[in-house]
C-alpha cells in the first residue's frame, strides 16, 4: 500500500471485530492468497475515504462498519463473524485482512485462504459484550489472556521477567529492545515452551522517534493492534550533581523521560484509532517507573529527575487519553537487586555506587547490597512476580487512571 495503510486500517478493523465480540482479535494482512470461498469474504470500498495525504479515518471506519454489518449473522444468541475482509484502498489496491483469536490461527487462514466464519463464544455476546468479558476474569492473570502486549526493554532484567509472566498468562507479547539478538532468543525460548506463538521480537530505540513509529507500524502489520503497552526501557548513570557531565545527564533523560513520551505518543495514536471502532474496549499504557520517582535519590539525580518527570507525564496523558478508553498508570518498583541493572559485575549499580561513594563505609559490592536490603521493611529486593501482580491489578481495575503504584516492600509509602 502506498500510504500507511496497515497502521490505519488494521486497528480500525480489529476494533470492529472486538466491539462485536467482546473478545481480543488478531488481524493480519493478506499474504497474497485469495479466499477460497468468495461468498464468505466481506468487501469494503474505501475509494471515497482518500485524502491528499492518506486516509480519512472517519469515512474509512464508516465504510468498514457498513460492510461488516451487512455480512454478520445472528441467530438467537449465536453470532457468526466473518474471518476476512477485502479492502479496496483509495489508490485502487486490494488488501485482504484475516482475523482470528490468535496470531498463529490468523496466519494459517492467510496462508490457506481459509474464510470459514468465526463462531462467537457464548460469554459476553450481548450488546458490546466488552464489560462482561472484563468482569468475568476468574483469576487476576486471566486479564491478559489472549491480549496483545508490548514490552520495551523486554530482552533482559525486569523487562524479561515481565515478558515471561505475560507469555505464561496467555498473552501475545511483542518484545521490543535495542538488544535484538537477546529479544529474538527470548521469543524463541518462549514460543517453544508455550507451544504457540507467544512472543515476537521487534527492534526499537525508544529515544529515536522514527524507530518508535516504525515499531508501531510493525505491530499493526503483524497483529492489527494492541491492548497493553508496558513502557519499561530505562537506563541509569549514577553521579554527583557536582561532577556528572551534561552528556551523561541527557543520555539518561532522553531514554527515561523523552523515550516514554515517544512511546505514549505513537502507542496512543494506535489505541485511539482502535477505540474509534471499539469505544467500550479498555486499553492500558503502563510506565515502569521506580521508587526513585517518588523520592529523591542521592547522587542519582538524572535518574530520579527523569522518573519524577515521567509521573507528571503519566498524570497528564491519563487526563487526555481517557477520552479514548486508554488508562495510563505507572508502577514504581523497589530495587530489583538480582537483576543486571544492579548486579552486573561491570556496569551494575552496586559497582557504580561503590565507585561513587554513595554508601558511606562500603568497601565491597556485598556491603552496598546489604545496605540497600536493610532499607526495605520487608528485607528483600523487588522481584518480577511483585511487578506482575501490580500489572494485573492495573489492567483489571477499570476505574483508575493516572496513578503511580508503589511496589517497594514498604520502603516508600504514599502520603
Amino acid at each position: 500500500m502506498s500510504f500507511d495503510g496497515h497502521l490505519i486500517l488494521a486497528p480500525l478493523i480489529r476494533g470492529i471485530w472486538i466491539n462485536a465480540s467482546g473478545e481480543s482479535r488478531v488481524v493480519v494482512p493478506s499474504a497474497g492468497v485469495p479466499c477460497k470461498d468468495p461468498d464468505r469474504i466481506v468487501s469494503a470500498d474505501l475509494s471515497a475515504a482518500g485524502t491528499t495525504d492518506g486516509l480519512d479515518e472517519a469515512l474509512a471506519l464508516k465504510a468498514l462498519k457498513e460492510a461488516y454489518s451487512a455480512w454478520v449473522v445472528q441467530k438467537g444468541n449465536v453470532k457468526t463473524q466473518p474471518s476476512c475482509i477485502r479492502v479496496k484502498t483509495p489508490s485502487n489496491e486490494e488488501v485482504v485482512y484475516w482475523i482470528d483469536r490468535d496470531l498463529a490461527s490468523a496466519r494459517k487462514r492467510s496462508e490457506n485462504g481459509d474464510g470459514s466464519p468465526l463462531e462467537l463464544q457464548s460469554k459476553g455476546t450481548s450488546g458490546s459484550g466488552i464489560a462482561a468479558a472484563g468482569a468475568s476474569a476468574s483469576g487476576r492473570s486471566d486479564v491478559v489472556k489472549n491480549k496483545i502486549v508490548l514490552v520495551t526493554g523486554g530482552a533482559q532484567g525486569f523487562g524479561e521477567e515481565i515478558v515471561r509472566g505475560l507469555a505464561a498468562s496467555g498473552a501475545l507479547v511483542f518484545i521490543a529492545d535495542l538488544n535484538q539478538a537477546g529479544a529474538e532468543k527470548l521469543a524463541e525460548t518462549l514460543n517453544a515452551a508455550e507451544k504457540r506463538i507467544a512472543a515476537v521480537a521487534v527492534p526499537v530505540n525508544v529515544a529515536d522517534e522514527a524507530s518508535v513509529e516504525t515499531l508501531f507500524k510493525a505491530i499493526a502489520k503483524t497483529a492489527g493492534g494492541l491492548d497493553l503497552c508496558v513502557s519499561n526501557a530505562g537506563v541509569v548513570k549514577a553521579g554527583s550533581v557536582l561532577e556528572q557531565d551534561l552528556a551523561a545527564f541527557k543520555f539518561v533523560t532522553d531514554i527515561n523521560y523523552s523515550g516514554f513520551f515517544l512511546m505514549a505518543k505513537h502507542c496512543g495514536r494506535l489505541l485511539r484509532r482502535q477505540n474509534l471502532a471499539a469505544p467500550g474496549w479498555k486499553t492500558d499504557i503502563i510506565q515502569i517507573n521506580s521508587k526513585s520517582g517518588l523520592e529523591g535519590s542521592n547522587k542519582n539525580g538524572a535518574y530520579a529527575g527523569g522518573k519524577f518527570g515521567a509521573i507528571g507525564l503519566v498524570e497528564s496523558f491519563a487526563l487526555e487519553l481517557v477520552a479514548y478508553g486508554i488508562k495510563v498508570n505507572a508502577i514504581c518498583p523497589g530495587n530489583f537487586l538480582d537483576g543486571p541493572l544492579w548486579a552486573d559485575p561491570e556496569k551494575g549499580l552496586f559497582v557504580q555506587y561503590l565507585k561513587a561513594g554513595k554508601v558511606p563505609g562500603a568497601k565491597t559490592v556485598a556491603d552496598v547490597r546489604a545496605s540497600y536490603e536493610s532499607k526495605v521493611p520487608m528485607g528483600r529486593g523487588c522481584t518480577g512476580a511483585d511487578v506482575m501482580r501490580a500489572i494485573y491489578y492495573i489492567v483489571e481495575q477499570e476505574y483508575e487512571t493516572g496513578q503511580a503504584v508503589p511496589v517497594t516492600g514498604g520502603q516508600v509509602m504514599l502520603h
